[in-house]
């Protein structure tokens, strides 16, 4: 419960804290996006690229397996519970149910294949929940290849034998421009003075989502500019 607690922290800070957090709205957003369809991912569940498994105890899965490329940085995190080489899973065909693969298609160069493996290790029928940028910085350099408009994701998935079931946008309103303002001024203003951060953090980060995220609530949304894309898919037959 207290790694629980931790990963909530992560995403959804106390009162006051949204204020000088830099990624505030796009890590509120995809929490919440993410966390609309959690209680569908049951049975045995693979976290693909799954990080630190931010999301293991918000999964109701019977099985829980965090899968993740073989570098130094995933080793030493130390959360996969198996390691591959960013081509084949090391499974047996149709071994889960469900699929959870949020923000890693982004830096995947061969989509198709990506997604041929990970349609190659659900039962049929099985469930893939997707969470993928589509207005976002330059992340992970150089392994950033590609972003996802709700129409080019649907068709991905079409022609790699899923069908998309639900899909949502997430902060697809003026929090989108909040949070690419909040972020740049964060990229621009850090530094490894605390100090200095923290009078950055006060002084530019804390007015702009202030501002920003009032405006957000009075402005009509636009679907058309968001930051995340999130689907639910099935494998097809």
């Amino acid at each position: 419960m207290i790694q629980a607690w931790r990963n909530r922290q992560q995403y959804l800070p106390g009162p006051g804290g949204w204020l000088v957090n830099p990624f505030f709205f796009a890590r509120r957003g995809l929490w919440r996006g993410l966390g609309e369809f959690f209680p569908r991912l049951q049975g045995a569940v693979l976290d693909v690229g799954c990080g630190r498994k931010p999301y293991r105890d918000f999964v109701p899965a019977t099985n829980y397996v965090g899968v993740d490329i073989d570098t130094p940085v995933t080793r030493a995190l130390a959360s996969a519970d198996v390691f591959y080489d960013g081509r084949r899973l090391p499974f047996p065909d149709q071994q889960f149910d469900a699929v959870l693969c949020s923000q890693v298609l982004e830096h995947v160069f061969t989509p198709e294949e990506f997604l041929a493996e990970i349609r190659r290790v659900l039962r049929p029928g099985g469930t893939l929940l997707l969470a993928v940028p589509f207005v976002w910085d330059e992340h992970e350099q150089p392994a950033d290849f590609a972003r996802y408009s709700s129409f080019g994701l649907r068709a991905l998935l079409g022609r790699g034998g899923f069908a998309v079931a639900e899909q949502r946008k997430t902060c697809a309103d003026f929090r989108a421009v909040v949070q690419l303002t909040s972020g740049a001024l964060f990229k621009v203003t850090h530094t490894r003075n605390r100090w200095m951060n923290l009078l950055a953090q006060l002084t530019l980060l804390a007015p702009v989502n202030a501002v920003g995220g009032l405006l957000a609530w009075m402005l009509p949304g636009n679907p058309d500019l968001y930051l995340d894309n999130i689907v639910l898919a099935h494998r097809t037959p």
